[in-house]
């Protein structure tokens, strides 16, 4: 195992897979069982990997290195970290689970959905093990063209203005980083003498200060956009709304975090002194986020539509323990993404079975379902439990540190996020009650069907993560711990911040 490239592996099986399902078009059937076997070895793939990661060991590992375009300073180099790890797993996880979910419900081109679906899986996987900054900016606008085709083809009604509005709203935020990535890049040479955009040399030149504040704005856009974080929200509810079942469930369960992994890999190690100052705004766009989201959920009757605004408002925990910067909100931080594609991962995934059945996701058209479907209820009320936040289940855990490290960095940005908590229960609660509880209000209800044995195993690997990670979370945050410590410790570095060029000393010298 040593000398097997199994980074790289994680990344061509899929592909290899996806290419392998097109060449089988006029056998749908079987292109499926390839997808389908090319999504699970990948996974297999990835707890061997984990297998071989030495947890709690510094640096990154499993490092996979070669010369691309050497005369441009652009390189392969691949390799993970503890926060890489638990991203990569989850990865792993979700989309060989929405490819079962999406049997009964994919009719039309059957072998193109999932070949989709696979070279999504590579793209991910990719940006997620990139240290060499051209390597991630590939692997991130690879990734746009497979959601897209998801979404323009086996969407909605309104699919195409969806699909076209994802795509525009990542390649605008896509271009502020290209051009920060070459500027970043001739700056290195100007002050060394040769190009690189290998992140760990970057990382031990240390930007200067008194660039930060451009090229920080530049990269945060193009996180901020894939999170998102408001004002730049609009793209999600129609992505969601729009897309096929297994498309929210990757947009959920592993897109959007994205844009919080590239804040703590590269916005916050790269550029520290920028990170300080503009730490207080960034904890405003994430409590605004929270309540924003929340209230929005809240004033919701389209099922899926308030599960996306659910994300906007969950995702401004993470972008709040962030920017607290302390080891507790950014481990915080980083076990809340996974929460958080578990959690509404499994929410999409319903939203889909309910939909399969009763054709109408309007909350008013429900009601009684608890009495015909008891155990689909069961499902749905232990993830929406999740979702809120109660003790022993996941997304308390995250919530917890999080604003456990608010509160250490301001307490008045704390107190606000913690009335997201109270938001979440009310909308979620209010959800759960119109969809399942009192009086069967429609007669046509009592002939749905219960949930299938495919559909509850399919469930029953996200169920047991959400009670494993709300009562013994230790494995989880021990995975991350040493991502938090050394992100912490570079924004630490004492430099001091020019807008005007005029910066101090460049950090990690």
């Amino acid at each position: 195992m040593q000398n097997f490239p199994i980074l790289s592996a994680l990344i061509v099986l899929p592909m290899i897979g996806g290419i392998a399902t097109l060449a089988l078009s006029a056998l749908p059937n079987l292109a499926r069982r390839v997808a389908l076997g090319a999504t699970w070895v990948t996974g297999l793939l990835v707890l061997a990997a984990y297998a071989a990661f030495p947890v709690g060991s510094p640096g990154f590992h499993l490092v996979e290195q070669a010369a691309w375009i050497p005369q441009w300073g652009v390189g392969y180099h691949v390799g993970v970290d503890g926060m890489s790890m638990i991203m990569m797993l989850l990865t792993g996880l979700i989309t060989p689970l929405a490819m079962h979910a999406s049997k009964s419900m994919i009719r039309d081109r059957v072998p193109e959905f999932y070949a989709f679906l696979l070279f999504l899986e590579a793209a991910l996987l990719g940006v997620f093990i990139a240290l060499d900054l051209v390597l991630f900016y590939v692997f991130w606008e690879i990734m746009l063209v497979p959601m897209a085709l998801l979404i323009g083809i086996w969407g909605g009604e309104a699919r195409i203005y969806a699909a076209v509005k994802f795509f525009l709203f990542t390649m605008v935020g896509s271009l502020f980083m290209l051009v920060a990535i070459v500027a970043l890049t001739v700056m290195h040479a100007q002050a060394t003498g040769h190009f690189t955009t290998d992140l760990p040399e970057l990382l031990a030149w240390g930007v200067p200060a008194g660039a930060q504040g451009w090229l920080f704005a530049a990269f945060f856009v193009a996180f901020a956009i894939k999170v998102p974080v408001v004002p730049f929200h609009t793209w999600l509810p129609d992505a969601h709304v729009q897309a096929p079942t297994a498309g929210s469930v990757m947009l959920a369960g592993v897109l959007l975090k994205m844009g919080t992994y590239g804040f703590v890999r590269f916005l916050l190690p790269l550029f520290p002194a920028a990170t300080t100052a503009f730490a207080p705004f960034g904890m405003l766009l994430g409590v605004i986020g929270i309540v924003y989201g929340a209230l929005l959920a809240l004033a919701q009757d389209d099922l899926k539509k308030l599960v996306a605004y659910s994300s906007i408002s969950h995702l401004g925990f993470v972008v709040l323990g962030i920017f607290a910067l302390n080891q507790q909100s950014v481990s915080g931080a980083i076990l809340q993404m996974v929460n958080h594609g578990i959690s509404t991962g499994a929410l999409f995934l319903m939203v889909g079975m309910v939909y399969e059945r009763l054709h109408t996701r309007d909350l008013g058209a429900m009601g009684g379902l608890a009495g015909v479907v008891p155990l689909l209820a069961f499902y749905l009320l232990v993830v929406t439990l999740s979702s809120i936040g109660l003790p022993w289940l996941n997304g308390f855990v995250g919530e917890f540190l999080i604003l456990v490290g608010a509160m250490r960095t301001s307490p008045l940005f704390a107190v606000i996020g913690t009335s997201g908590v109270v938001l979440s229960a009310v909308y979620m609660l209010r959800m759960y009650q119109r969809a399942m509880l009192g009086p069967v209000r429609h007669e046509h209800l009592r002939k749905t069907k219960e949930l299938l044995g495919r559909e509850g195993w399919i469930l029953a690997p996200l169920l047991v993560l959400m009670f494993w990670i709300g009562i013994y979370p230790s494995p989880f945050v021990n995975l991350i711990q040493t991502t938090t410590d050394e992100v912490i410790m570079a924004v630490e570095q004492p430099v001091a911040l020019s807008f005007n060029g005029e910066g101090g000393q460049p950090w990690g010298r």
